[in-house]
């Protein structure tokens, strides 16, 4: 018993020192937080949350592909809740700022399945929908989002002719695809 309460109060403590150098960054200067962060990461190499929040660090500090590399492992690691759905939104949102605009988009494929009522993960999948040329589409899926989303008694009433524009236009990006595949 006294093995279990030690390794969750260690855990606890983890999490306790990470949210305080969280709320202790500058994000204009992340230099800090990645140094309060490192030996946290050489104590605990395969805690998905100190992966996770050491990778948030170093994409706010430019260094996307540092980053990368350490939302894959925080997800493999087996990150979950609030935390994942997180993880997935910065790391298709940097995969999409480094050119990657198609795995951008199959990862928020997988997250949007996962957490299907993420309106933060639908509103950054529709920036990497607009970064692969499909911007009808990226604005159907903000329709969507606003017709599923958005409680107005000035918008409940017209929610059937949005979510027909928003059908409308993502047919738009449909057909322009079919008719390159077939000038191929």
């Amino acid at each position: 018993m006294t093995r279990v309460t030690r390794a969750t109060s260690t855990t606890r403590e983890l999490y306790d020192e990470l949210d305080r150098i969280f709320a202790a960054r500058d994000r204009d200067d992340m230099a800090p937080t990645i140094a309060a962060l490192l030996p946290l990461h050489d104590e605990h190499p395969h805690d998905a949350r100190v992966l996770y929040e050491l990778a948030g660090a170093y994409d706010t500090a430019g260094d996307e592909e540092r980053a990368l590399g350490l939302y894959e492992q925080a997800t493999a690691e087996g990150l979950e809740g609030d935390l994942r759905r997180r993880c997935y939104l910065q790391h298709g949102s940097t995969l999409r700022n480094v050119g990657r605009v198609e795995d951008s988009l199959a990862l928020f494929a997988q997250a949007r399945a996962e957490f299907p009522e993420s309106v933060a993960l639908g509103v950054f999948e529709s920036l990497s929908l607009h970064a692969a040329g499909r911007a009808s589409t990226a604005l159907a899926s903000v329709l969507l989002l606003l017709a599923d989303h958005v409680e107005s008694e000035d918008l409940d009433r017209y929610k059937p002719a949005v979510r027909g524009n928003a059908e409308y236009l993502a047919s738009l990006d449909e057909a322009s695809s079919a008719a390159e595949a077939a000038a191929l």
